[in-house]
């Protein structure tokens, strides 16, 4: 039972259980320790002499000085002879540990823990309720159950040769790439993916790559780290512009073929092979990113860009969106020439994405389960999208939306004139979350201006509206709320 320490008073309360198995000396150092930590014992106080600390605990004094003299050398108390000991002045503390104080934030920069939205359209974020556990829960009991001792091991770094398999013929199956198990790397998620495709093109000699205005501005951040220069590049209607990007000297670019973030465009046909055209021309890399193509609506979904050039583009793919971020299952689909360096940083970042997970994903998809979740899940977005499209109509039928065709997000326009950023200030007033274009044009943050033709068309005030992780009946409310405001 807790037992008050004699003189510091009942707040300052130790716990020392006979019964369990750990030597009363760790439970006593590490009671001590937090105490002083929280706070409960402040820097200079004095502490009961090992005599009294002793006869109050009712233990051996020798074990009460084998303790202090263990929190003296970690820097937790300070004594000296003929003087008693207490807590040091430097001793690590809740309030005193020099541990910053972090605002975590989101892509679309609001803190995340901020005050909750009744309703939050942002964009990028999948239906968290919808994730398949039970599935989930039965692949990954298949895949402890069924993996070897070989598969437990570090194995290589670019994952095991079951899941490269799977996810090859998934890729050439559905996305019609071009795609050897031998060239697949699995990672982390897309940071992880991005950090090694960057450093490898680094390592390289590639020190400036294109981007996608509007676009991702989490490209400048990472460049920035690795020493690169990120380039931003104008879209308009029809993708990139091939030609801006072909008037620079860059021989790299990053961008969303199949559904454009934030725009929801796609890549048309003849800029598809002007840009493979350009990456042949200057021996350039294409690096892909597959982060939402399975969920389109009026056709199947548009091929990757991968499949026309093999040897110029490195493909990433995620489960974040058809399951759920917090799995950081990924791959990279690598040309050749990237595979051995990427997969050897790879190895050196942390030896290999975590095996039964990517085992687990293996028995998904061979299962016929991962498929039937992503046509459960088309269904479920579709009929969040026709929610939005009707919910505009009927509250502000002047408000145009576009890049409808796939993902779970769309562009409204609210026209010339309009102040963006006050539109999404007054909405946060009402609980209502909305991100503008303004947050993705990547140009403006820059010192240089944007080529000459950029895409008029995205210089409006525009919102890009979320709806993957919101119900229908949220999505009118929300829409309903702030009517008045579009």
């Amino acid at each position: 039972m807790p037992i008050e320490w004699a003189g510091l008073g009942p707040e300052v309360l130790l716990t020392l259980d006979r019964a369990r198995p750990e030597p009363l000396r760790v439970q006593l150092e590490r009671e001590l320790r937090e105490a002083i930590r929280s706070g409960r014992l402040a820097a200079g106080e004095r502490v009961p002499s090992s005599r009294a600390m002793a006869s109050e605990l009712g233990i051996s004094r020798g074990l009460v000085l084998e303790c202090y003299s263990q929190l003296q050398a970690e820097g937790f108390l300070t004594a000296s002879s003929g003087s008693a000991t207490r807590v040091a002045a430097s001793a690590p503390t809740a309030a005193s540990s020099g541990a910053p104080s972090i605002t975590s934030s989101d892509p679309m920069g609001g803190p995340v823990d901020g005050p909750r939205l009744d309703v939050d359209f942002r964009p990028s974020v999948p239906d968290l309720t919808s994730f398949p556990r039970r599935d989930w829960a039965w692949a990954l009991r298949e895949s402890c159950r069924n993996a070897t001792p070989a598969d437990l091991g570090y194995g290589d770094p670019r994952g095991g040769a079951v899941v490269r398999e799977v996810i090859a013929g998934y890729l050439r199956r559905v996305r019609g790439t071009v795609a050897d198990p031998e060239q697949i790397v699995m990672c982390a998620g897309f940071g992880q993916g991005i950090n090694l495709v960057l450093r490898t093109l680094a390592d390289d000699g590639v020190l400036r790559v294109a981007i996608e205005d509007p676009g991702d501005d989490d490209y400048f951040v990472i460049c920035r780290r690795l020493g690169m220069e990120a380039v931003p590049v104008p879209i308009d209607e029809r993708g990139i512009d091939v030609d801006a990007l072909a008037a620079t000297d860059l021989r790299a670019v990053i961008l969303t073929p199949t559904h454009q973030f934030p725009t929801g465009t796609a890549l048309a046909p003849e800029r598809r092979q002007a840009l493979v055209a350009w990456a042949n021309e200057r021996d350039g890399i294409i690096v892909e990113d597959d982060y939402d193509a399975e969920f389109r609506y009026d056709r199947d979904p548009v091929g990757a860009l991968q499949g026309l050039a093999p040897d110029r583009v490195a493909m990433l793919g995620t489960v974040s969106k058809s399951l759920a971020p917090a799995l950081r299952l990924g791959w990279i689909l690598c040309p050749a020439r990237l595979l051995e360096p990427l997969a050897e940083d790879k190895r050196l970042s942390d030896r290999g994405s975590p095996a039964l997970e990517q085992l687990a994903l293996a028995t998904m998809i061979e299962s016929g389960r991962y498929d039937r979740h992503l046509r459960h899940m088309r269904r479920v977005y579709s009929a969040r999208r026709a929610t939005l499209i009707r919910s505009l109509s009927e509250h502000a039928p002047h408000v145009a939306l576009h890049g409808l065709a796939a993902g779970f997000h769309a562009v409204a326009d609210l026209g010339a004139g309009v102040d963006e950023v006050g539109t999404i200030e007054a909405a946060r007033a009402r609980s209502v979350g909305l991100y503008g274009m303004g947050l993705f044009r990547l140009s403006e943050r820059t010192a240089k201006a944007p080529p000459s033709g950029a895409a008029d068309k995205f210089q409006s005030a525009q919102l890009v509206l979320g709806f993957g992780d919101l119900s229908e009946p949220a999505i009118e409310r929300g829409i309903a709320t702030i009517a008045d405001l579009l």
